[in-house]
C-alpha cells in the first residue's frame, strides 16, 4: 500500500520543480538571445578590423621597392591572435599576412562577405579596383567558448536560486496551510466519542463548506446516538419498578403456594423475571458505556475500584476469584464508574462461561494491563470475533443477555484502549483471556 502524500510536500516539491524549469527555459532563451548578439558583435569585429587594415596594407603594399620585402606582418610580442588575416591579389598570391596565420584555414582564392570552413568564420573584402583582397578570420572554437561562459554564468546563480526557492516556497505553503494543518491535528486527536462541533471561524474559505459540512453531519449523529441512549436508558430506567415489583409479587406468591406444579410455574416467571432484571441493568451499563463520559478530567487510581468490584463478585461466588494487583497506584483518566463497569462485566462473564467452579484470575500490573482469564472449553476464531457483538453468545447454558462484551467494547473504544480477547488463555490449553491496558493519559 503506498504511504500517503503530504500536501505541503506536494505543493512546496512541484511549484519548487515548476520554477526551477521555467528558470531553466528563461536561461536557455538567454542564453539563445546572447549567443545570437555575440555572434553579430563578432562579426561586426571582424568586418571593423578587416576595414581597419586594408587600408593600411594597400599603403604599405604599394610603396615596397622590391618584391623581397616581407610579407609576414611583424608581431609587437608573443600572444595568441584570436584574429589572424592574409591579403592577396586576385591570383591569391600572398601580398601579407598576420604572423601566427595558417594557409589551410583560408580558401585558394580570395573572397568577399561572411562565410565560414569548418573551424573557423571568416570575412573578406577588397580595395583598389578589386586588386587587393583581404580575409580575416576567427575560430569557432573562441566563439564557442564565449557563448559557454556566458552560459555557466547564468546557470551558475541557479545552484543559489534553487535551495532559496525551496525554503522560501516550503515557508510560503506552510504559511498558506497552517490553518488546514491545525484543522487536521484536531480532527485527529480527538475521541471516537467527541462530537462537538469543529472549528470552523480560522479555516480557509475553499476549506470552510467542508468543515460546515462536518460539522452537520457530526449535529445529526449526535442526534440519533442522544435518542437512542435516552431510548435505552428510559427503557431500562422504567422497567427496573415494574420488574421489581412484579418480582417481589411473584416471590410471595411463591411462598404462599404448596402445590408442585403451580411452584414449577411460580419458578419459571421468577426466573423470567429475574433475567429481565439483569436485562435492564445491561441497557443502564451500555447506555453509559455509550454516553461519552467514560474518561475524566483527573487521573484516578484504579486499584480500589478493582478491590471493591472484585470484593462485591466474591461474595455471589465465593472462592472463585483469584485477585492479582499492584502495590503501587495505577492512575488513569479512565472514569472509576466507567472501569468498574467494565470490570464487572468481565467477571461476570468470566464466571458464567467458564468451566463451572473453576478460580477466575483477575490480575491488574503497575503499567495498568489488565487480564481477566477463567478456564473452559477453547472458543474458535469466529466465535471470539463474534463475541464482541451485541446479543450474540457462545455456545453455552450459562444464563446471559449477551451484551456483557459489548458494554466493555463501548468503554473500550470511547477511552480510545485495546481489547485483546484469546482462547485458550496464555499458558493454557483452554480457557479464555480478556486483556487490555486501562492507562489512558492525555
Amino acid at each position: 500500500m503506498k504511504g500517503k502524500r503530504s500536501l505541503q510536500r506536494t505543493l512546496s516539491l512541484g511549484l519548487t520543480a515548476g520554477v526551477t524549469v521555467l528558470w531553466l527555459l528563461g536561461v536557455l532563451a538567454s542564453g539563445m538571445v546572447a549567443q545570437h548578439e555575440m555572434e553579430e558583435v563578432f562579426d561586426s569585429a571582424l568586418q571593423e578590423t578587416a576595414q581597419r587594415i586594408l587600408p593600411l596594407a594597400v599603403t604599405d603594399i604599394l610603396s615596397r621597392e622590391s618584391d623581397r620585402v616581407q610579407k609576414t606582418a611583424p608581431a609587437m610580442a608573443d600572444h595568441d591572435e584570436y584574429l589572424t588575416y592574409l591579403i592577396r591579389d586576385a591570383s591569391g598570391t600572398v601580398l601579407l599576412q598576420s604572423h601566427d596565420v595558417d594557409l589551410s584555414v583560408f580558401n585558394e582564392r580570395p573572397g568577399n562577405g561572411f562565410y565560414n570552413t569548418a573551424t573557423h568564420r571568416l570575412y573578406g573584402t577588397s580595395a583598389v579596383s578589386q586588386t587587393i583582397f583581404i580575409d580575416i578570420a576567427e575560430p569557432l572554437m573562441h566563439r564557442q567558448e564565449a557563448a559557454l561562459e556566458a552560459g555557466i554564468a547564468l546557470l551558475l546563480p541557479l545552484l543559489l536560486l534553487i535551495p532559496v526557492s525551496l525554503l522560501g516556497v516550503w515557508w510560503t505553503v506552510r504559511f498558506s496551510l497552517r490553518r488546514v494543518v491545525d484543522f487536521s491535528e484536531s480532527l485527529e486527536v480527538r475521541g471516537a466519542a467527541d462530537l462537538s462541533p469543529v472549528p470552523v471561524d480560522q479555516l480557509p474559505q475553499e476549506l470552510e463548506p467542508m468543515a460546515v459540512s462536518i460539522n452537520r453531519l457530526l449535529e445529526r449523529l449526535r442526534r440519533v446516538l442522544d435518542a437512542e441512549r435516552s431510548f435505552t436508558a428510559n427503557s431500562a430506567h422504567e422497567l427496573r419498578t415494574p420488574l421489581a415489583t412484579a418480582l417481589a409479587k411473584v416471590q410471595r406468591l411463591k411462598a404462599d403456594l404448596s402445590e408442585t406444579p403451580s411452584l414449577r410455574k411460580v419458578a419459571e416467571i421468577e426466573a423470567s423475571l429475574q433475567g429481565l432484571s439483569r436485562l435492564s441493568q445491561k441497557l443502564l451499563e451500555l447506555a453509559k458505556a455509550e454516553g461519552g463520559g467514560v474518561l475524566s478530567e483527573t487521573p484516578y487510581n484504579l486499584v480500589p475500584v478493582l478491590e471493591t468490584v472484585v470484593s462485591d463478585c466474591e461474595r455471589e461466588e465465593p472462592g472463585r476469584l483469584i485477585l492479582q494487583r499492584s502495590d503501587a497506584p495505577v492512575n488513569s483518566l479512565l472514569n472509576p464508574d466507567a472501569f468498574a463497569i467494565l470490570v464487572r462485566n468481565l467477571i461476570d462473564n468470566a464466571l458464567k462461561h467458564g468451566e463451572q467452579g473453576s478460580p477466575v484470575k483477575v490480575a491488574l500490573s503497575a503499567d495498568g494491563k489488565l487480564a481477566v482469564t477463567n478456564r473452559g472449553t477453547a472458543l474458535g476464531p469466529d466465535e471470539l470475533a463474534g463475541l464482541r457483538k451485541r446479543f450474540v453468545r457462545s455456545h453455552t447454558q450459562a444464563p446471559g443477555s449477551g451484551i456483557g462484551l459489548a458494554i466493555v467494547d463501548a468503554i473500550v473504544e470511547g477511552a480510545g484502549l485495546h481489547l485483546v480477547l484469546r482462547s485458550p488463555a496464555p499458558e493454557q490449553q483452554d480457557g479464555f483471556q480478556a486483556e487490555l491496558n486501562v492507562v489512558v493519559s492525555r
